[in-house]
């Protein structure tokens, strides 16, 4: 296993923490590892405690490692929320070159130009997503290496996020014994996944409904356009459950998981269960229809408020619709709640690699996809060591190959993604 390419992504979320490792063999991505634990530290997408996350953080690691035989040393972090921001840019330089080839050299230079941007003190550059680059003003060229050209000009749109949200983030990973081989934009990691080249280029709305939060990401044009992220999801349901069945909050998610049923229509009487009421011993006997006549009308209200925000966005009426994913939206009849809420197609991204069959697992892998795409793309240009990315350690001596700072890894990351 140590001669094939092991990359780990690690999807904090507020329900889950989980660790998906990914092997590429002959050009192919396998998933050989999974490990997940109950997060705990993490309240709407953000952390709140460092220690109880980078407890749940190790937990899920150590799952993943136990499965597959290795250590793990470096991960892949994706991050979300709403302190992320995306901006517009345009970098100009001329090619270095005597014989005028744009070369890899060129490239990273223009990217660095895209990157000369004002910024408040309290926020940082994540990465740089090129949308197209010009030669000598020739537009729409998506890889100018080996084009000659006298101006290399870029336009890109610039991510960013809060100092406090990257900087805590980074905390806890280092923290669990981890190093932090890049930061992902979670949308451009689940849109890598759950998305087709066309569905890209004539626009869809990338809906990630997580526990805490929902992430709402706009893809138009071939590249990601906005996003959003609402701090409402799945817990707000169990929430109503605990509420309505009158039980504890922990019992009410897993009466949600095993019996939960997001349509009225498709819910049945016969499928009944007990739930102990709160302050007593006594039980009583609820159905699957009961259960739905509490979760429907919140399902409803997500779907509703994530179409005002689309609005809000200015991007109604996308040809390629919505695509759905995230752990909330694995629930039986959440898929016709939504059709009848957004008034246009909707689909359920899943995930095609056997163990991860789950929408909840979208991001993780979309990471692992993400991080392959880029790590073929620069390989075969030559400009990019697959060991300075990721490798599949058996001890912690992986710890002591040289590596550039974290800023800059991230930075070239996201440089190479068209």
């Amino acid at each position: 296993m140590s001669n094939n390419d092991i990359i780990v992504s690690l999807d904090i979320g507020t329900s889950k923490v989980r660790a998906i490792i990914g092997e590429v063999v002959n050009g192919s991505i396998n998933i050989i590892g999974v490990g997940s634990a109950e997060s705990e530290g993490i309240r709407k997408g953000a952390i709140v405690d460092i220690d109880q996350t980078v407890n749940s953080i190790r937990s899920a690691v150590d799952h993943a490692e136990r499965m597959v035989g290795i250590q793990i040393s470096e991960v892949y972090v994706g991050i979300s929320g709403n302190h992320i921001a995306l901006q517009s840019s345009h970098g100009v330089v001329a090619v270095s070159n005597e014989d005028r080839e744009i070369g890899e050299e060129d490239i990273d230079r223009v990217i660095q130009a895209a990157r000369v941007i004002a910024l408040p003190p309290e926020r940082e550059i994540i990465g740089v997503v090129p949308k197209q680059y010009l030669v000598d003003g020739q537009e729409g060229i998506n890889d100018p290496r080996g084009m000659i050209g006298v101006r290399l000009e870029v336009e890109a749109t610039i991510i960013t996020g809060a100092k406090t949200g990257i900087h805590n983030l980074i905390r806890v990973v280092e923290k669990s014994e981890l190093k932090v081989a890049g930061l992902i934009l979670m949308s451009l990691a689940s849109g890598q996944l759950a998305l087709s080249k066309d569905e890209k280029s004539v626009g869809t709305v990338l809906v990630d409904v997580g526990a805490g939060a929902t992430t709402i990401a706009i893809f138009d044009q071939g590249n990601l356009a906005a996003t959003s992220t609402i701090p409402i999801g799945g817990e707000y349901v169990t929430n109503d459950i605990a509420i309505g069945l009158r039980t504890q909050f922990d019992i009410a998610e897993k009466i949600k998981l095993k019996y939960g049923c997001a349509s009225l229509n498709d819910s049945a009487n016969d499928q009944v269960f007990k739930v102990t009421r709160m302050g007593s011993n006594v039980e009583k006997e609820f159905s699957q229809v009961d259960l739905a006549n509490i979760i429907e009308p919140r399902v409803g209200e997500i779907f509703q408020l994530i179409l005002a925000e689309v609005h809000r966005l200015g991007y109604d009426h996308l040809a390629g619709g919505y695509v759905l994913t995230g752990g909330t939206v694995s629930m039986p009849g959440v898929l016709a709640v939504a059709q009848e809420e957004l008034a246009t197609s909707v689909r359920i991204a899943v995930p095609d690699y056997i163990g991860v069959r789950d929408p909840s697992y979208t991001s993780g892998v979309g990471i692992i996809q993400f991080v392959y795409k880029y790590m073929r793309n620069r390989t075969t240009n030559g400009g990019f060591a697959k060991k300075n990315v990721v490798k599949a350690p058996s001890s912690k001596k992986s710890s002591d190959i040289s590596k550039p700072g974290l800023m800059e890894r991230v930075k070239s990351f996201f440089s190479e993604f068209i």
